[in-house]
């Protein structure tokens, strides 16, 4: 049996691979660079996205020139000993070599994804009124359950209170950790839940949405924003419950960017400053994705390996209350309504990233 074949264009991914995990090894150790608390974190979480595959890539080296010696031991006038030998282990050998060569192949293809340490994921309450506002309040809560149980950095950003019933109109929150954009971007689009409302007397199920995007947080140099010419901010009163700090102190923070007309507001934290900070990233965060989708359009063709979009027109999931289970649109099976708004999200995250990868690898 031959060693693995690697197509040509693999065989220089797999190169640059390796090139930049040793670049970042060596960044991690750079004094310059460990006094710069950002810069280690995001280093440390590319790397981590990385480690396994690198680690299997030199395995498979390893395997690789093992295989050339004893197929060169199979040849007329060898050692018969030798020959021996390499009949028993070749089979072993090839096969494990083969199977490295998939890892290493789905590790390429999520690694843009895996490279992506922090995320913006937004809710809103779509059609059902107090009952979508609920059940925005509700894709909340299971999210920040399954972040901790991930051991994710969840940040609540921006949070609009829906008040006659106790949902949420709408959330912004920024999630950072290993592996969060690889997962979370499969949550863009519409979740619908069938359930009776608390308000129904008659006991019939209603049909309510909430819409979710997520988008990967880029860091600020990747977005070219002139802040002088194109950008307004300002300070200005939050709106809403919250006494008298929330409506007559300007604490909350407005942006307008001009060219592409989008407009921010953050009353969510306490100070002026945080809402500020919170508004800009958001904006960075937003322009970063349109620009990234413009990109993703004009080379939809061509373009084979790519990063998933976070478009949330597209329903992807029903939440059945009365049948306890939850149906993913692009997934055969049904999961346990309980588990998932537990947040445990564990199994259907695995089946998700399992067929994507097998879709990527095909197109390789």
């Amino acid at each position: 049996m031959p060693a693995p074949s690697i197509e040509p264009a693999i065989r220089k991914r797999l190169d640059d691979l390796v090139d930049e995990h040793a670049r970042l090894c060596s960044d991690l150790e750079d004094p310059a660079i460990l006094t710069d608390h950002k810069a280690v974190r995001e280093r440390s979480i590319r790397k981590a996205a990385i480690d396994e595959a690198v680690a299997d890539v030199k395995r498979l080296r390893t395997m690789i020139a093992d295989i050339h010696e004893l197929e060169a031991a199979l040849k007329p006038g060898g050692n018969a000993d030798m020959a021996e030998l390499a009949r028993e282990e070749l089979p072993t050998l090839t096969a494990n070599a083969a199977d490295t060569l998939g890892r290493i192949k789905a590790a390429l293809v999520q690694g843009e994804d895996n490279r992506i340490g922090s995320v913006i994921v937004e809710l809103r309450a779509g059609t059902g009124g107090d009952e979508a506002a609920l059940w925005c309040r509700d894709l909340l809560e299971m999210y920040t359950k399954y972040a901790n149980k991930k051991g994710w950095k969840f940040e609540l950003l921006d949070f609009v209170p829906e008040s006659d019933a106790g949902g949420i109109k709408s959330a912004v929150a920024n999630v950072k950790g290993p592996g969060v954009w690889n997962e979370l971007a499969f949550e863009a689009g519409v979740h619908s839940v069938k359930r009776v409302p608390a308000t129904e007397a008659a006991g019939r199920v209603h049909t309510s949405t909430a819409t979710v995007a997520t988008l990967p947080e880029p860091e600020e140099v990747d977005v070219n924003i002139n802040w002088a010419e194109d950008v307004e901010e300002f300070a200005t009163r939050a709106q809403g419950p919250g006494g008298q700090n929330v409506n007559k102190v300007e604490t909350a923070w407005q942006i307008h960017h001009k060219p592409s007309g989008i407009i921010i507001k953050m009353m969510e934290a306490k100070s002026q400053q945080q809402n500020r900070d919170r508004a800009r990233r958001l904006l960075v965060t937003r322009l970063y994705e349109f620009e990234r989708q413009k990109q993703h359009n004009a080379r939809a063709e061509s373009r084979k390996s790519q990063i998933r979009g976070g478009d949330r027109s597209e329903k992807i999931r029903t939440y059945r209350w009365k049948e306890g289970i939850v149906a993913d649109e692009r997934l055969p099976g049904e999961y346990q309504l309980r588990d998932i708004m537990a947040g445990d999200l564990s199994k259907l995250m695995h089946d998700l990233l399992e067929q994507e990868t097998a879709k990527r690898i095909a197109e390789l």
